[in-house]
């Protein structure tokens, strides 16, 4: 278990010196979110953030994609900053982010239609990540006829199609019921381990975290730091026979253990 982070060159997304403040309102105090945020996101490994909720979580993971400036610091992306949002950083929100006007092949295609893509490139596009989700029955819906689960492939499939290269997720099964839940979360490492992609991954559950994850940064709050950086060495790939492993119960001691020290007072 390493209880610093650090933050080297060859780091996929490198964050250095993070610091986050909001303003209050009425006065001249910032809240402060973030704090002296150091981390480092190797290429290719599937890396949770845990924390209790108000930690930062969330905000970490809209700077890291662009769509919010830090106050103080920067991220790095295979070694430039990151200003603004970017093409190579795809983003899934917590709640669906499908548009409802749109049918699923749609949706899916928007992304490379708004890029520019030829026509027949995108029509490649829809029918692989269409086909690679489960959806391509669903090409022809719109979204509410579709579940929950599926409206996330939708947006799972919609993300791929731009071929980010790098995926930031923010809670995106936290909706969804237990079953339909896992079975997410096994279609996401298998597009994870088809694709290579890095994948930072925002959750408040620790089985979630023990069972998607490489690495699980575990955030200490008000505001929120890094605590620890903590391996999940249970071999890929993984199941539903997985969760029901001591292996997987000793990883999900070891990472309450981090959480409940993570809430311990300050000195």
């Amino acid at each position: 278990m390493r209880n610093e982070a650090s933050v080297r060159p060859a780091a996929k997304l490198g964050v250095r010196g993070l610091t986050q403040q909001f303003g209050v309102r009425g006065g001249n105090a910032a809240l402060t979110v973030l704090k002296d945020i150091d981390l480092e996101i190797p290429a290719g490994k599937f890396v949770s953030l845990i924390g209790e909720s108000g930690c930062g979580k969330s905000t970490l993971l809209r700077i890291m994609a662009g769509l919010l400036k830090p106050t103080y610091g920067e991220v790095r992306h295979d070694g430039a900053a990151i200003s603004g949002i970017n093409q190579a950083l795809g983003f899934v929100f917590q709640q669906d982010a499908v548009f409802p006007w749109l049918t699923v092949e749609q949706n899916v295609e928007y992304g490379p239609k708004s890029r520019g893509l030829p026509k027949q490139e995108r029509k490649r596009l829809v029918a692989e990540w269409c086909e690679t989700v489960g959806l391509s029955n669903f090409r022809k819906a719109y979204p509410k006829h579709l579940s929950g689960g599926m409206r996330k492939r939708v947006d799972l499939a919609r993300a791929y199609a731009n071929s980010p290269d790098v995926l930031l997720m923010d809670e995106p099964f936290g909706a969804l019921d237990v079953q339909t839940k896992a079975k997410m979360q096994e279609a996401v490492l298998d597009l994870w381990q088809r694709t290579g992609k890095t994948v930072v991954f925002v959750t408040h559950d620790l089985e979630e975290a023990v069972f998607l994850s490489d690495l699980v940064v575990v955030l200490k709050s008000r505001p929120g730091e890094v605590h620890s950086i903590v391996p999940i060495e249970i071999a890929r790939p993984r199941s539903e026979e997985t969760r029901l492993s001591d292996e997987f119960a000793a990883a999900k001691r070891a990472l309450w253990h981090e959480m409940q020290t993570a809430r311990e007072p300050r000195s």
